[in-house]
């Protein structure tokens, strides 16, 4: 009887000790907390140095500087958009979906002059399958695929990762797909070139065998009367 209660009040004891030293630590980081942590890039030499005070940012109102040529959320300016399908040709995750419209003539050009030919009628990047590996951009040939500052676009819904760049309404693809078939119909296909323009284009192109001479080989005998 005389251990359990020694026991008692040594289980008392402790527990008091550890409170004191769990208070100690927690009120020495509360007078430490008073300074704001300073906001330095990854590339400062001093980012690892601050140790002391609040260790997080006020975050989304504050945010850390990030690298300008970081892998983030991809964006695509479509009036510079050629609809050449080389990005999504690229992509190792099939995560860029387009849908081309060929025009009956040219419908514009880009800011460095390069013509547009092709409608978008749709052109989806689903960031929830991309793998940030930017070779879209790369093979882009008027740098319209960039990948933006924006690394924090967490949802709720996992459709929300789809974004939308085609800026056509269904009328619109509608008609333009129309146009195009009547154009195609109407379309006069030229007429086959003869062996003589054929050879005068590619030299290379095999000649047309030349006719055999036959001579004409009378019948023996007499001639008719």
């Amino acid at each position: 009887m005389t251990g359990n209660f020694a026991q008692y009040w040594k289980n008392i004891s402790h527990s008091v000790q550890s409170l004191y030293s769990g208070m100690r630590m927690t009120i020495a980081h509360l007078v430490r907390a008073r300074n704001t942590q300073k906001i330095r890039a990854i590339s400062d030499a001093a980012y690892f140095n601050d140790r002391e005070g609040i260790a997080t940012i006020q975050y989304p109102h504050e945010m850390q500087p990030i690298p300008e040529v970081g892998r983030y959320r991809l964006h695509n300016e479509i009036d510079d958009c050629i609809v050449c399908d080389k990005c999504a040709k690229v992509c190792p995750v099939d995560c860029i979906d387009i849908e081309p419209i060929r025009a009956t003539e040219e419908i514009g050009k880009t800011s460095d002059g390069t013509s547009k030919r092709i409608y978008a009628a749709k052109f989806d990047i689903d960031m929830g399958k991309c793998c940030f590996c930017g070779l879209c951009t790369t093979v882009c040939p008027t740098e319209c695929l960039t990948m933006t500052k924006v690394y924090d676009f967490s949802v709720t819904n996992i459709r929300e990762h789809n974004f939308v760049f085609g800026e056509m309404s269904e009328p619109e693809i509608v008609e333009k797909k129309k146009l195009f078939e009547e154009f195609q119909k109407n379309k006069v296909s030229p007429a086959p070139p003869t062996s003589s323009e054929e050879q005068k284009v590619n030299p290379d192109a095999p000649k047309a065998a030349k006719p055999v001479f036959k001579p004409k080989i009378k019948p023996p005998g007499p001639p008719p009367t």
